[in-house]
């Protein structure tokens, strides 16, 4: 069993990053990344505190944009629009969620889909379903990555993604299909979960349920990526039963320490190629 630590690997990704935007620097382009926050959601900032950080570290410029509870519909995409037509801004983020009176499809449509860094716009969504150049959501993006990194072969193994969820469980699928992956999705109104999972070579669990994912319900060998980061009393778990499970896995991602870093490792790599794009690679 192997522990795929996915600290190191975003470290590494975020080392090279910093070349490649010194390059840019170089040609008079500096990455600039626009964070879109409505709202007090603690856990949100979090994430943009964190990502913030990223930015720094890599040489990427960030622009903190903090909207009140009270925020209109025409507020934001006037903001988004403003953003979309600065041409010094590379990267649109809008963190979720919002607040409930805010419809955050229409946020994403709005995002321009060249600056849309989080692959969230119908426009990146619908070039993944066609296995087409564009933005893929960057925890998928970091899971590819991860098994790029970790030599795992996705051609023709039987893959079980467990939520269906926009940001993660669709385009995870699409990901693995894409790599020529037989795909499963399964959700809260699949019938007999454990004898799909049972079969299945590659599991990714995006359910946000803690310890969901059994030692019973996965097959000798399986690779298991934990998607899951959910809050206890005894700390942060993820939506697998780490310490069984990792009995029986070839290869598995701990939470924290997993997926997590390379999320945030993948939108750094997105802004930097949104910024090659713009001055033609």
């Amino acid at each position: 069993m192997e522990i795929i630590d996915g600290k190191s690997l975003a470290a590494s990704v975020r080392e090279s990053l910093k070349s490649e935007v010194q390059k840019l620097k170089k040609k008079g382009i500096t990455p600039n990344l626009a964070v879109i926050l409505v709202g007090e959601d603690k856990a949100s900032q979090i994430y943009v505190k964190n990502k913030s950080k990223a930015c720094l570290e890599v040489g990427i410029n960030y622009e903190e944009f903090f909207l009140t509870n009270d925020t209109t519909m025409e507020q934001l995409l006037a903001l988004i629009d403003r953003l979309n037509e600065r041409e010094d801004i590379h990267g649109i983020l809008l963190q979720s969620p919002m607040p409930k009176h805010l419809n955050i499809d229409e946020a994403f449509e709005r995002i321009s889909p060249k600056k849309d860094v989080d692959g969230f716009n119908p426009v990146n969504v619908g070039k993944l379903c066609l296995n087409q150049e564009g933005f893929v959501s960057c925890t998928p993006a970091g899971i590819m990555k991860m098994f790029e990194k970790y030599n795992i072969d996705i051609e023709g193994k039987s893959a079980v993604v467990l939520g269906r969820s926009n940001i993660v469980g669709k385009p995870m699928s699409l990901c693995l299909l894409n790599k020529d992956a037989t795909v499963t999705i399964c959700h809260s109104k699949t019938q007999n979960l454990a004898e799909i999972t049972r079969n299945a070579d590659i599991i990714v669990v995006a359910l946000g349920k803690a310890k969901f994912l059994t030692k019973d319900m996965v097959k000798e060998g399986a690779i298991i990526i934990d998607v899951g980061i959910n809050r206890t009393e005894n700390g942060l778990v993820g939506d697998v039963d780490f310490e069984n499970v990792k009995e029986v896995a070839s290869y598995i991602t701990p939470v924290p320490g997993g997926v997590g870093p390379m999320t945030v490792a993948m939108l750094m790599s997105n802004v930097v190629k949104s910024a090659k794009n713009f001055i033609g690679g």
